[in-house]
This record gives structure tokens, sequence and C-alpha cells, in this order.
């Protein structure tokens, strides 16, 4: 914290006979994000309810921190808890709402001015980024609100109230007119969960971010994730999935007890497949929820499932094993060998396996995908891409040379249809196919300028950077896997400014390379409202990043990512420089000849 100077008051009713005395107002200021309230109770800083109005005293900072934190917890008593801290006479500014209505204005803190005024009370000014609306569905939607600014006042209880509790601690005057929550409070008070949906081809589940107050009792927890299933897929994912049939309704409430959960649906049709992936789409939803499930459709009960067995029996991902290391060596891939990873064999043969300035590997059905940025002389670069089983020998090239092409990405697939990616080329988005095709995806953005792509695990969801900001999208494929359309993109706000690479960490986790004044690496969540600096020391530019997503069905330690700034590798973790020593099959040097640095490293799983 620092304050500013206190200056002499010029006001008659403060002017005291030595001259300069109590000052009209002074500012302190405080930069930063607020911190973690804490009151006891909190268990590793995680509690289900707020703290109250009283919990800080007199401390300005903790006031302002818990009043952020008030509206956290079940929507129906949000207003009841934020209007707890504001004086009794300012209640009427902050007008209810209900149900569905109840909407958070979730807000990143940059800085918190207090200027101490003449009439005892204070003057808060809080500079914000907007973050999103969290709705009573959990789901934090696009920011609605173009404030970047607040401004209210703090008064001791003291000055007024009748009772001893209302006269302890202190009160909000001249409130917002919104439920501000902070994304401090926000990752305190909130257990943020992923529910599936059925991708439009039917053929995987998709994940989608959700948040569950901690105040939620665990026997209601079944019921909440229900509820949202019905409700339908969040506004963004909803072009590239398919919801429960229309009209789907919840009957009662989902019951459990010894581990045994009851869900009755009125829903349409007598589709048996239909319903068995209702069941599996609830095992995958309700987390690592142990015991069974019995679904009822109309009051008539299907099988009871395991859902430990469910979740076995249907995995989620087309993942079989760890992840190994590749890397580009003077133009042909190498395998990376680090202590404890596995390490594989390149699949592509050595007469293919030349020019090649970055790769995206793929695991399929069956067969290995690989799609590669190769060199096409007079500076100029072409996309080759081939396939096979173990090894891939025969490569097919664009038509078109480009000055640029991006790290190319696949969209797996789950079955033996035609596999096919996506591709920054000459800042234009472009989907290819097995045989090098090219064909340039519409976005609809404000910069045509795309800069990278990056494709989750499920193929359903891609990752976008054009004009230096973040965007998420969703895929839809058609039955015939020969088509594809993109969703419109969702802007997602963050800290970092021009932003230069980005990959899939986890199921709702980006990786991205951008500046936080110098160039930094964050993780970042799908819908922009949970950051954590992973690098703030890169010292340059990245130009290449790429990710292991952690995932569900093969565990391997979180984050693990490789990327590539001013002409150096490196690895995440440990975090180091990825060696020429770490290069397989490559000899070493003649004497006096300076070594080449590895560059573009992927995973391949």
């Amino acid at each position: 914290m620092r304050a500013r100077p206190l200056l002499c008051a010029v006001g008659t009713a403060l002017l005291l006979s030595a001259g300069c005395g109590i000052p009209a107002s002074s500012d302190v200021r405080v930069d930063g994000k607020a911190g973690t309230a804490t009151e006891a109770g909190s268990d590793n800083g995680r509690r289900s309810e707020p703290p109250s109005r009283t919990a800080s005293g007199s401390d300005n900072e903790a006031f302002v921190r818990n009043f952020l934190s008030a509206a956290a917890g079940e929507p129906d008593r949000a207003y009841e808890r934020v209007k707890a801290f504001i004086a009794p006479e300012h209640k009427p500014r902050l007008q209810d709402k209900k149900g569905s209505e109840v909407a958070l204005t979730v807000v990143r803190l940059r800085e918190t001015v207090f200027t101490f005024n003449s009439d005892s009370t204070t003057t808060v000014k809080i500079s914000v980024q907007q973050i999103g609306v969290l709705r009573t569905n959990g789901t934090l939607a696009p920011p609605v609100a173009t404030e970047t600014e607040y401004e209210f006042r703090l008064r001791s209880a003291s000055l007024g109230g009748t009772t001893n509790d209302e006269r302890a601690g202190q009160y909000v005057l001249d409130p917002p007119n919104v439920l501000l929550l902070s994304d401090v409070a926000l990752q305190q008070y909130y257990q943020d969960e992923s529910i599936y949906f059925w991708s439009s081809d039917r053929t995987r589940l998709v994940p989608d971010q959700r948040y569950l107050p901690f105040a939620v009792p665990d026997e209601r927890r079944v019921n909440e994730v229900v509820r949202w299933l019905v409700g339908g897929p969040s506004d963004w994912l909803r072009p590239g999935v398919v919801g429960l049939p229309d009209g789907t309704e919840l009957i009662n409430n989902a019951t459990g007890a010894n581990n045994r959960w009851e869900v009755n649906l009125d829903m349409s049709g007598d589709d048996q497949n239909r319903v068995d992936q209702v069941i599996t789409q609830l095992a995958w939803s309700l987390g690592d929820l142990p015991g069974e499930l019995e679904l009822k459709i109309r009051n008539n009960s299907q099988p009871v499932q395991d859902l430990n067995e469910r979740r076995l029996a249907q995995p989620l991902y087309p993942v079989r094993e760890s992840p190994q290391r590749f890397g580009v060596y003077e133009g042909a891939i190498r395998p990376l060998d680090f202590v404890g990873e596995p390490s594989g064999v390149v699949p592509l043969t050595a007469e293919v396996n030349r020019n090649i300035v970055s790769a995206g590997f793929a695991r399929g059905t069956k067969r290995v995908l690989a799609a590669m940025v190769v060199t096409s002389g007079r500076d100029r670069q072409r996309l080759a891409v081939g396939a096979g089983a173990d090894t891939v020998a025969v490569l097919h090239r664009s038509g078109t040379e480009y000055a640029s092409i991006s790290r190319p990405v696949w969209l797996r697939t789950v079955d033996s249809r035609p596999a096919q990616g996506l591709v920054v080329a000459d800042g234009r988005l472009y989907r290819f196919d097995e045989a090098a095709g090219m064909s340039e995806v519409p976005l609809n953005l404000p910069s045509p300028q795309v800069t990278a792509v990056a494709a989750a695990l499920d193929g359903q969801r891609v990752a976008l950077i054009a004009g230096g900001r973040l965007y998420v999208a969703a895929i839809n494929l058609d039955g015939a896997g020969s088509g594809m359309s993109v969703g419109p993109p969702r802007a997602l706000v963050t800290s970092l400014t021009g932003l230069t690479a980005v990959d899939w960490i986890g199921e709702d986790r980006l990786v991205v390379a951008g500046s936080a004044g110098q160039p930094a690496i964050y993780e970042i969540s799908v819908d922009g409202a949970l950051e954590t600096p992973l690098r703030t020391d890169v010292g340059a530019k990245v130009n290449h990043l790429t990710a292991y997503p952690t995932n569900r069905s093969v565990r391997v330690p979180t984050g693990s990512y490789m990327y590539e700034a001013n002409k150096v590798a490196y690895r995440s973790s440990p975090s180091e420089r990825i060696e020429l020593e770490s290069v397989r099959d490559v000899p070493a040097p003649p004497a006096g000849v300076r070594p080449s640095n590895p560059s573009a490293p992927f995973f391949l799983y």
C-alpha cells in the first residue's frame, strides 16, 4: 500500500487555529487483486459461506474484499447477503431480482483507491476488468456491463444503528446497482465442474464448464447437475453439441442415500440407445461421485448402473497411453528423451522426414495422423499431410504455397471416418483433410487476422487467437465427417495482452502466451474467469506453444507444456531449456561446429 501526501484543507469547517489540521480528504491506493479474505472456520482457503459484514472490523481493505464476496453462494439468498453490507437507508438502491434473473457481475480487480472524507466516510473507487455474468445455471456468460470503475462509500456502523450488532463494523453507502463478485471470490466459494453433452454427431461427450457453490450440500449436488443438463449447454457450446430431447423435465428432485441416486425424467421418445446415452452422460457429469444410479423415464426404472463401472466402460477420450515428446532438429522430427518419461519412435519414414518446420501428430483409430509445415523454397511453406498404421510413408502437399503456416492441429475422432484438422495460413483459418486439401473457415471476428488455433481433446472445441485476443468456439461436424463449421467465437477476457500462442492444457483450461508487462505464459479457464501465471520470466515473445491436456482417461502430472521463444525451446516441468543432449538419434556435431537448437516441440498422444 502507498499513501498520497496529506494536504492542508481549505474548507472553513476544517480550518484549525494551527493552520494545517485534519485533511478534507486523503487517498490511499491499493494495487492489484484483492487478497483472499480469511475468517474462523476456513479450511485451506475454502469456505461455503462468505464472511459476514462485521468480520473485517474497521479494516477497509478487508471489508471491501468481503463485500465483493458477499454475493457468493446459493443464488436465492444473494441479495440478502449483499444487502447485509449496505446501510439500511441505502438498501433500496439495490433492486432485488428473483429466480433465474439473479446474476452476478464477475470482475477482476485492478486497483482500489480509498479517499478519507471530512464527514467521516470513506470513498472507495475500484478499477476492474469485466469478466462475465454468473448465472443461476452455473454458466459464466460474456460480460454485459462495460464499467471499468465502481465507486461507493463506507461509514462506520457506530455512526448509526440501534443494536450492538448494527453498530459494529462498517456499512456501504451508495452501493453499485449490480451484484459484484470478484474473481478471487469465484475461486474461493465455487467449485468449477464439468458437465457433458453429446457432440453434434453423437459420437463423444463434450465438457461444459459450470460453477457450483460450495454452500450446496452434497446431497443436492446430483439434483443441481441434472437441472443443468435439462437446461441445456452453454450458449457458445450449443452449435457443437446436442441437449436432452426437447421438453425433458426433472420429475421431483433427484434423491440419494447410501451412495444410491435416483433421477426421474419426463423425457420423450422410446429410443433405448438415447436413454443409454443419457445414463453415460449423467455418470460423467457427476464427476467422481461413487455409488449407483437408478434412472427412471416417466417413473419407469432403467437397470441400476454402477457409476464407476459405467465410466470405465465408456471412456471420455480416445487416448490410451502417456504422451511422447518430439521436436524438430535440422529439418527432421526427432524423439525427445527425458528421464522418467516414455520415448517413442518417429512415425515417419526417412524419405518424408525432411524440410519440416513444425508438426502436429495424433493417434487416430488404429493409425497415426501426421500434419507438417514443410519448406517449399523461396521462403515459402506448404502443408504436408499423411496417415499410416504405424508409420507414415506418403505425404500429400497443399496445392498453395504460403508465407507462413502455424502448427497444424487434428480434430480427434472416435471412429474410422476421414480425419480433418485446422491450421492458420497467412492469417486465415483453414480446414484440411487427409489429402492436404485446404478450405478457408469463415469467422465473424473483429479482426480477420488469425495467428493461432488449438483443438481440445474432444475434437469439438477450438481456441483461437485473432487480433491479439483469445476466443473459443464450438465445432459442428456433419454426419459424414466430410464437412465442418465453426460456431460463433466467444471472446475471453484475460489480463494478458498481445497474445501470440495457445493450446489446451486440460478439459477446461488453456495455456496462453502473451504479455503481462513482459512476455509471460498463463493458464486460463475456458470462460476466461480463472487465470494462473505459469511463467512470468520468459524473456522473449513465445512463437510456438504446445501442451498435453490432462484428462480423465490417462492420468499424467498437471501442466505439461513446451514452448519456443527467441529460437530456443523449453519444457515446463521441470522448467528447463531443451538441449541437444535431449534429442535422440542425432550424431554429435563435428569439432568446432556449433549445433543448431531443437525447435517446435510437440506431444504425440
